[in-house]
């Protein structure tokens, strides 16, 4: 039989294909005897490592199995709001008066209108009302108005997730956000020893603390266990109780909790940093619209889109990953923006860029979720298109920094590798991620992510770990294999 180009093609094909399986199958043997030793099958791994510039893998594995990413699905958030938005875009936050102003007095309501500012601190909203004093306004005499309608998030649960309402990290999306909704709690061991206390930062009026707990000797250890905490959060107050023992080798220690709905935390901290600033306010909170056609009195704009990015990688922040994701829903539509229509957004981004991840499930864009899902060669392949993307500095440089700062600043510590790897880790019940660019000992850069969806995640540290160094140590001669 004589083979013909029309013949020839297709065997050709199959050939270069089963080559290409061939050069880049499997784990390399160190990296899959450190998942073996930790009792954590090859099949709850999925893998995809390749250099930067070329074609194939160095190897993968199960690299198209839609897997859970935890944390590291922010990288797909991130880079979608720094080409969508740029990386000079910032979050404002308006005041308006609703009502006339004569001699300072403001004969009605204060509206604060916020637009989706993912890092409103304490010394934010101190600012913010700095400026409304400046404008010479002393007195309120009507409410504060929050207007929230920016975002449309519907329905939240913060007890949803993990069953944990008060922590921090399960703070909903909302367009005016104040200091993440939380409290900080700070306990300080008299010199004495005889008594521990307690302050709160903000001083929220509406937030009431009771009880000390006693002083003890002893370790630290797990300090929190030893408090006999009760926490009666309401949405308009709390009261707070703290009993128990607190070890005075601890020394100070904090404790950040979520307490009250929006308005009113946000009511709590006008109320209180407007009265220190030499204001008079005795109203109460209630939602409502900026009066239209008016002008803000005072604007308050957030630090740029690149430093947002960079708390949400390097720290993973779960709070400003939803609220940057909830933000590129006015990409896609006019507010209020929807989460639907913020992974509509993503898509349409993604389809522009023609990176097709038919598995991807964003869900709500922090990875603080158990429906996401996105397969290891998906999130390769937009590593590799951020790469060569005009944000890419931006990009790149929020990643923790191995062994130097954020998520794996005591990572890789006493390796070569250390400095030498941008990382997003990601972490749930279940579930251990890295996913980031590594250079070589020559200098070459690649692509990295490894997902671990199984009951021993949590012992999968040591294998990613193992998995970074590999390719810092054999990257090179990896990479020269495939492409023989």
């Amino acid at each position: 039989m004589r083979l013909t180009p029309a013949l020839l093609r297709p065997a050709l094909a199959a050939l270069a294909l089963t080559l290409a399986g061939i050069a880049c199958a499997g784990l390399p043997p160190p990296v899959a005897r450190a998942f073996a030793e930790q009792h954590i099958p090859l099949g709850a791994v999925g893998a995809y490592v390749q250099e930067l510039g070329k074609s194939q893998p160095v190897f993968s594995q199960q690299p198209g199995r839609p897997m859970s990413p935890a944390s590291t699905i922010k990288l797909v958030t991130t880079f979608a709001g720094l080409e969508l938005l740029r990386p000079e875009y910032r979050w404002k936050t308006e005041a308006y008066a609703d009502g006339k102003i004569d001699g300072g007095v403001l004969q009605g309501d204060l509206v604060l209108k916020g637009y989706g500012d993912p890092k409103i601190t304490i010394e934010q909203f101190q600012e913010l009302i700095a400026r409304l004093r400046a404008t010479g306004l002393t007195t309120i005499r009507g409410d504060l108005v929050i207007d929230r309608s920016y975002f449309a998030p519907g329905p939240y649960d913060p007890g949803a997730f993990d069953a944990e309402p008060l922590r921090p990290y399960n703070v909903g999306p909302d367009a005016l956000l104040v200091n993440f909704k939380s409290v900080r709690f700070v306990f300080t061991p008299s010199l004495a020893g005889d008594a521990v206390a307690i302050s709160t930062e903000p001083a929220l009026p509406n937030v009431r603390v009771h009880g000390t707990p006693r002083q003890v000797g002893g370790e630290c250890g797990d300090w929190k266990a030893g408090l006999v905490a009760a926490f009666d959060a309401r949405d308009d107050g709390a009261d707070v109780t703290f009993g128990g023992d607190y070890p005075s080798a601890c020394g100070e220690r904090e404790w950040f909790i979520a307490l009250l709905d929006a308005p009113h935390y946000a009511l709590g901290a006008f109320a209180r940093m407007w009265a220190d600033a030499g204001g008079t306010f005795a109203g109460t909170v209630r939602e409502g619209l900026a009066p239209q056609d008016a002008q803000p009195i005072a604007v308050l704009q957030s630090s740029p889109l690149y430093d947002a990015v960079r708390d949400i990688n390097k720290l993973s922040n779960n709070v400003m990953a939803r609220q940057l994701f909830m933000t590129l829903a006015t990409t896609y539509r006019p507010p209020p923006a929807t989460s639907v229509n913020a992974g509509r957004a993503i898509s349409r981004w993604l389809a522009e860029r023609k990176l097709r991840f038919p598995e991807l499930v964003l869900d709500n864009g922090s990875g603080l979720s158990r429906r996401a899902r996105i397969s290891a060669r998906s999130m390769a392949r937009l590593l590799i298109a951020a790469d060569s993307s005009a944000v890419r500095d931006e990009y790149v440089s929020s990643l923790a920094v191995a062994a130097t700062d954020g998520t794996v600043r005591r990572r890789f510590l006493a390796d070569e590798v250390a400095d030498q790897a941008f990382l997003k880790t990601g972490t749930l019940d279940g579930v251990r991620a890295i996913a980031g660019y590594v250079f070589d000992r020559t200098g070459r850069r690649f692509v990295v992510v490894c997902f671990v969806n199984h009951h021993n995640a949590l012992r999968a540290q040591a294998p990613l770990d193992v998995l970074v160094q590999w390719v810092y140590d054999h990257g090179h001669d990896g990479a020269r294999r495939t492409a023989r």
